[in-house]
């Protein structure tokens, strides 16, 4: 019966939509898979009132988060204002202090306000900060996954990453990072499950990984 199951609601990274999760296909006796997307926020709206207005979005009681890079941190404020059975983050971070120093420059700086965000419509510069890599020869295929290109939302999003105030990981949250992370490199994160080889765009590439290995993670 449907209500046995686990309910897990997926949320993608930056500017990324639900397709990245495409390849992630988990045992349906016992998993049931939702999608979550990103919505253009509301002027001057801040992290805390973005994730309530997403909380909006699960259905079931005593679900599973996983949330990808910006994601995960997105899915570890939403789980400040509701009661989850699991919070699962991937290629992300778990407080402030796990930022690279380059995002840490940019808070005291504001350097990140100066970044050419008009690159909503430069897919590959889009690329290149949501995903860390230079795609030439993925282009088409990121132009897929990466299809939330609002400037603001670009901008919003872009300030919440570098001005994150978490100073702990939230009880019980479970971090799974790759070791070729080239956006939150491994030298800067503890306490996590290591992909080798895994990159910034694991959830895509490593996508077998994950079905071998996240039902067992989700029911420890």
């Amino acid at each position: 019966m449907s209500d046995s199951k686990i309910h897990i609601y997926f949320m993608p990274g930056m500017a990324a939509n639900p397709s990245i999760f495409k390849n992630i296909a988990l045992p349906e006796h016992k998993f049931e898979q939702h999608l979550l997307e990103w919505f253009v926020p509301e002027k001057n709206m801040s992290l805390e009132a973005y994730a309530k207005k997403m909380n909006e979005n699960i259905h079931h009681e005593n679900a599973v988060l996983i949330g990808v890079s910006f994601g995960g941190m997105l899915v570890q404020e939403m789980a400040r204002f509701k009661s989850f059975r699991k919070i699962i983050i991937i290629s992300s971070v778990k407080d402030a202090s796990e930022l690279p120093k380059r995002m840490i420059f940019a808070k005291y700086t504001n350097v990140h306000k100066l970044l050419p965000t008009g690159i909503v419509n430069n897919m590959e510069l889009l690329t290149k900060y949501a995903f860390g890599e230079n795609v030439n020869k993925r282009l088409a295929l990121y132009e897929e996954y990466l299809s939330v290109r609002d400037k603001y939302y670009i901008d919003w999003s872009i300030d919440q990453i570098v001005n994150w105030k978490q100073v702990e990981p939230i009880p019980g949250l479970v971090h799974i990072h790759g070791k070729k992370d080239v956006v939150f490199p491994i030298d800067n994160i503890k306490d996590c499950i290591t992909v080798k080889n895994g990159t910034h765009t694991m959830i895509i590439h490593r996508a077998r990984w994950f079905n071998e290995h996240l039902p067992t993670i989700i029911l420890q």
